[in-house]
């Protein structure tokens, strides 16, 4: 009994020299990695002073009113929390803002998750941007940046845009152009609407507008319709009512099907060929002569 437990002192003395001759060993590593250790911690606390003594401002729920020379309330700003950086754009979070007439009546109000204020006063949407309208419609745009000017009533940019309208998915190559006051607007460059149907439709500088209750887009440039099971050209442009789910296209058109034939249609004055969308399909007519052309027939009308 005696040896077992000299035995087991031994084997406890003989643990305590090995520790004792590890740590004597690995001194340096350990007291490297404790300093290590500290100065990551150093460092990300410097780091931290740095990032905040870089702010000139920083200011939670933050509200400012911006009034005309004349003293008229112009907008109200919101946003959850303004930053200003030395040389930087002032920068907003969950930004609302509300616009109002010479008359004191409010606009539209502007939404997004982040903005920014620039030098000029104007600012600058980032991003989702919802505008919802007096006339109580909305609008919904995805860009790189939106401009609102509160002195002149436009929102405007200058980037390509993403608007959702009416069953329709509109890209506008250039930016576009709103006027506040009346729902209208001008997308710029090279458009394409996406429509819920699959249709594309391929033009230009289209105008968009939705006010007093109506919701049309029309375009002078050349436009390209691509059903799915037609090809259809107007050389002067369209003019497409989603109330009526009608679609006007101008001056000379060429309709080529997913058979191979074509129909020529005669240049005009006014409509040429409208395209009616409005029990789900699509019927085509024309009050101008036409001339309808297959491999074995040839078939021209007064009217379509």
């Amino acid at each position: 009994m005696a040896a077992f437990q000299i035995r087991k002192i031994q084997s406890i003395i003989v643990f305590i020299i090995v520790l004792i001759a590890i740590l004597w060993l690995f001194q340096d590593n350990i007291t490297k990695i404790s300093m290590f250790q500290k100065n990551i911690q150093q460092s990300d606390n410097i780091k931290e002073e740095i990032n905040e003594a870089a702010y000139l401002e920083k200011i939670d729920n933050f509200v400012i009113k911006e009034y005309s020379n004349d003293q008229l309330l112009l907008h109200i700003l919101e946003a959850e929390e303004y930053s200003r950086k030395t040389n930087k754009p002032a920068v907003l979070h969950n930004v609302k803002v509300v616009t109002y007439d010479e008359f004191g009546q409010q606009g539209v109000v502007l939404t997004s998750n982040r903005a920014e204020i620039l030098e000029s006063d104007e600012i600058l949407f980032k991003g989702k941007v919802n505008i919802q309208s007096k006339n109580d419609v909305s609008h919904e745009i995805k860009t790189e940046s939106l401009k609102l000017l509160s002195n002149t009533g436009q929102i405007e940019s200058n980037r390509e845009i993403t608007y959702l309208g009416e069953n329709t998915v509109i890209t506008a190559q250039d930016g576009m152009q709103m006027n506040i006051d009346d729902d209208t607007m001008s997308l710029i460059g090279k458009t394409v609407i996406n429509q819920d149907s699959g249709s594309v439709i391929e033009t230009a500088n289209l105008f968009v507008s939705y006010g007093g209750g109506e919701k049309l887009y029309k375009s002078k440039e050349k436009t390209l319709y691509n059903s799915n099971d037609n090809k259809i050209s107007a050389d002067k442009g369209i003019d497409l009512n989603m109330n009526d789910n009608l679609m006007k296209l101008f001056g000379q058109v060429e309709i080529l099907n997913s058979g191979g034939s074509t129909m020529g249609g005669s240049t005009v004055e006014s409509y040429n060929l409208i395209v009616d969308q409005s029990n789900g399909g699509e019927v085509y007519k024309s009050n101008d002569s036409t001339h309808y052309q297959t491999k074995v027939s040839d078939i021209r009308a007064k009217r379509m």
